[in-house]
């Protein structure tokens, strides 16, 4: 994550000196509170796990990824010369934030991180991805997932 530090001095003072947005609504879900609420990484970076099958090209489906997973076992088969991988390839956290959530149960304010996370490949036609989503959320289900992080990359 970029700080306003590292940035050039003339736009990092005009980053902080920007107005954010007060939002008087309540947010429109319900449910027990996050600190209740089982968690579950959603990405849509084409992450694979080592030695499973990669995404080919648009491919609709997802892969599954085990919370065992580590740094070194996952890679990103999105292929294109516009896709950055250099955050990833520098701490996976920022595409798949699976260390942060272990942080967040162990201090409490998430009940628990889920025992299997997902990733599709972006920029993939959504009408295709529509019956492979409905089949995922009823595995979110079984896993007594109530949260999902959506990682778009």
């Amino acid at each position: 994550m970029t700080r306003l530090t590292d940035l050039p001095p003339a736009q990092a003072k005009r980053l902080a000196e920007l107005e954010c947005p007060d939002f008087e609504a309540r947010p429109w879900v319900t449910g027990p509170a996050l600190s209740q609420r089982r968690v579950a990484i959603v990405s849509s970076a084409g992450l694979v796990v080592r030695g499973e099958d990669p995404f080919r090209g648009r491919d609709a489906d997802y892969r599954v990824i085990p919370s065992t997973t580590r740094p070194e076992g996952l890679l990103i088969s999105h292929i294109s010369i516009n896709f950055d991988r250099t955050g990833f390839q520098k701490d996976w956290n920022v595409v798949f934030p699976l260390d942060r959530l272990g942080e967040l149960a162990a201090e409490g304010t998430i009940s628990s991180v889920a025992q299997t996370h997902y990733s599709f490949m972006g920029a993939t036609d959504p009408v295709q991805m529509e019956p492979y989503a409905r089949e995922l959320a009823g595995r979110l289900k079984q896993d007594a997932v109530d949260a999902v992080i959506l990682s778009p990359v």
